[in-house]
Formats: C-alpha cells, sequence, structure tokens
C-alpha cells in the first residue's frame, strides 16, 4: 500500500477521534477554556499532525498520548462538578474590579490587570466613564461583567409602566424555498395558509430564500431576488385603522342623530370601542 494512502487512513482515524473527544468535552467556546484546557487542546492538535504524517511512529503512540492528553483534563473537569474547592483551583475565581463604584486597585495588581485594559473593556460596553459603574467583576475567562448605576442604565418597559405584547420566537415556516410544516403546526397554522400570504404579495414559494412568522401570525418574507422589495406587513395597522374608523363613525352618529335613545347608544358602544382600542393597542403596534 502506498504511503500517500496510510497517510489519509491515519489522518481520517485520527480525526474521527479528536472529533468524538471534542463531542464529549461538551459545547464550551474557545474563550470558555481554562489554560489546562485550552494547552490540552492545542497538545491534541500537534499529536494529531505529527501521527499522521510521520509513519515511522506507530500508531498506538500517538492514540495512547492522545488517550493521557484527553482523559486527565476530562477526569479534572467531570471532579470539579462536586467540588466547589477544586473547580476554583483549576478554572480559578471571579475577581471584583469596582465594588459601590470603587476601583479596586489591590484586586488589579492581583490579576495584572492594567488600568487600561479596565477601560478598553468598559468601553466595549459602551461605558466611558468609570463614575457610571456600579459593580464590576473579572471572570476566569477573561471576560468583564459590569452593572451600571442605575441613573446611568437606560429606561426599560417596566420602568415606563407600559404595557406591550408577550413576544415568543419567531418560526421559520419557509427556508431555501421549500415549506417547513412542524413551525406552521407550532403555530396552528397550515400550508393553505401560507400559500394564502404569500399570493397576497404575489410571490411563490419557490422565489422564497426565507420566511418567518412572528408570535402575532405575521409573515415576513426575504426573497433570493434582492432587488425586488416586498411589502411590509400590513395587517396590524389595517385592523387598528378599521377600529378606530368605527370608534369615530359611532361618535359622528351620535351628534347627528336627534333621538335621545339612539344618541345614548351610540355614545356607549363607542366607549366600548374606544376601551376595546386601548386594550388591544399593545398588541397592534
Amino acid at each position: 500500500m502506498p504511503e500517500w494512502l496510510f497517510i489519509v487512513l491515519r489522518s481520517v482515524a485520527l480525526l474521527f477521534l479528536v472529533y468524538v473527544i471534542a463531542r464529549w468535552i461538551g459545547n464550551k467556546q474557545l474563550s470558555q477554556f481554562n489554560q489546562f484546557e485550552y494547552i490540552s487542546g492545542i497538545v491534541l492538535g500537534v499529536l494529531l499532525a505529527i501521527h499522521s504524517v510521520n509513519l515511522s511512529w506507530p500508531l498506538t503512540y500517538g492514540l495512547i498520548a492522545i488517550f493521557i492528553w484527553f482523559i486527565i483534563p476530562f477526569t479534572l473537569d467531570y471532579l470539579s462538578l462536586k467540588s466547589k474547592r477544586l473547580r476554583d483551583t483549576i478554572h480559578g475565581k471571579s475577581t471584583v474590579i469596582i465594588q459601590d463604584g470603587k476601583i479596586m486597585e489591590d484586586n488589579l495588581k492581583k490579576k495584572r490587570y492594567t488600568t487600561d485594559d479596565l477601560l478598553e473593556n468598559l468601553r466595549t460596553k459602551d461605558i466611558f466613564k468609570t463614575a457610571d459603574v456600579e459593580f464590576a467583576i473579572l471572570e476566569p475567562s477573561g471576560a468583564l461583567n459590569v452593572l451600571t448605576k442605575k441613573e446611568a442604565q437606560p429606561p426599560t418597559i417596566k420602568d415606563l409602566d407600559m404595557q406591550v405584547n408577550p413576544e415568543k420566537e419567531p418560526q421559520t415556516v419557509v427556508m431555501d424555498g421549500r415549506m417547513l410544516l412542524e413551525p406552521l403546526a407550532n403555530l396552528s397554522l397550515n400550508p393553505n395558509w401560507l400559500e394564502t400570504e404569500l399570493d397576497k404579495i404575489n410571490v411563490s414559494i419557490e422565489n422564497v430564500f426565507l420566511a418567518q412568522v412572528d408570535s402575532s401570525g405575521q409573515l415576513t418574507v426575504d426573497l433570493y431576488d434582492d432587488k425586488i422589495a416586498v411589502p411590509n406587513p400590513t395587517e396590524k395597522p389595517l385592523l387598528l385603522a378599521t377600529l378606530k374608523k368605527c370608534q369615530a363613525d359611532l361618535e359622528l352618529f351620535a351628534l347627528e342623530t336627534e333621538n335621545e335613545q339612539s344618541k345614548a347608544m351610540y355614545e356607549a358602544n363607542s366607549k366600548k370601542l374606544q376601551k376595546t382600542i386601548d386594550m388591544i393597542m399593545p398588541y397592534l403596534k
């Protein structure tokens, strides 16, 4: 068997092995690795490359080395799940950098974290004044998490005491020109509804790159042809406009009629409709 074929077979086998190991390690991002895990990953890559192309070294040696460099970090990571002390030793501990608006200079020195590092990381979070920071903590991964002072925080919907429509994740109902039935079923919709909505905007499903339906049932569409403009959803604005017109008509009827009984009926129904509009207004915006 030619040497190049040996290299191909060894590379595929070792690559598959490293893939299995990566699946066992879990879904950590690179920034979440501790120093030991980071070094282990580099060593595993080097071992994979060396034993893929160096035919003079038995493959079993490479498998043994890869197994050792995998099993020790894996075991330590598993044990750290059960021991806070071991977890702090392996992964490190978070360090408070700013507390009660005061920069902790001693903690900066312990972590070899300069003032420039602090200001740079604050700027990445759109914070340009340390006086706006109430609390900041440096995580073992190197990320800086910040709590700004209350007066420096943007107002939330809760602060403004506003009522808003509960929002759920949108469902993708068309992808790459093909209808997805499961997301439609999750929304209690059917293919006929989707076809009807696409007909309203004069679009065939084959021309749709991506289509999503939000929690209120509005369909948004992106086409393969970016030069074609797709109209924005109009169901909510039309419904709100119709309700307001009906309420205005009732007020007009009340002004025009001379029958007191009819006038009272129009005014009462106008007030009821206005209450309905006020109730559903957050859902139609």
